[in-house]
């Protein structure tokens, strides 16, 4: 078992926590990472780039001369690809740039950035997340007993409209219940902070997968 640190909202040291070797210690995967990430990237592309062909510009009706005798190359069309104000050849179209990969490869690159973060001592667990007034100015207190104020990610067990209305306002962090980390939001941010809850629900969701 991986120990860690176990903290009260204050930043006090209140015990320790033990963490799953296969979710917390897993052997980094580089690459299956960065195929995920690059997934994830390639979902949120909303595909819209358009360019006109030669068949949607408008004109080119009318042959624009005659074929032989003008000392001219021939021209069928002023909406050809070659013409000022002609269509474009194999330019971007409309497309899904969205690709599937194995869950299991998921689930294996969100362990190795789970892995990669805690050697580095960018995880923070946290005994419990309550606050007794919902102000922005009172979790900003709690980050800063953390010493996790500069772009944290926020994991608790449930979705909590409360917290997430606090966290908002602050730059750079977010809150994500468990049942939603992804790769690309583990990876975006300086500092993972967790609630007790919310680590053994993730251990319990990703044990399910194998």
């Amino acid at each position: 078992m991986t120990e860690l640190s176990l903290y009260n909202i204050k930043g006090e040291e209140v015990g320790e926590f033990s963490l799953k070797e296969d979710i917390f210690n897993a052997k980094i995967n580089k690459y299956i990472v960065h195929q995920i990430v690059s997934r994830y990237l390639a979902d949120k592309r909303r595909g819209t780039a358009s360019t006109k062909t030669r068949g949607k510009v408008s004109g080119g009706g009318a042959k624009p001369w005659r074929q032989k005798g003008t000392g001219r190359a021939r021209a069928g069309s002023n909406r050809s690809p070659i013409w000022v104000g002609g269509g474009t050849v194999f330019g971007p179209q409309p497309r899904d740039y969205s690709f599937s990969l194995p869950r299991k490869m998921r689930i294996a690159a969100i362990k190795s950035i789970l892995s990669d973060k805690v050697k580095n001592k960018e995880v923070i667990i946290l005994d419990q997340l309550i606050l007794e007034d919902n102000k922005t100015k009172k979790m900003v207190k709690i980050l800063k007993n953390l010493n996790a104020l500069e772009k944290p990610l926020i994991i608790i067990d449930q979705k909590d409209q409360d917290i997430e209305k606090v966290v908002r306002n602050i730059d750079g962090a977010m809150v994500l219940p468990a049942s939603q980390i992804n790769s690309y939001d583990l990876l975006n941010h300086r500092k993972l902070i967790f609630t007790k809850e919310a680590i053994q629900k993730i251990e319990e969701v990703l044990n399910d997968e194998f």
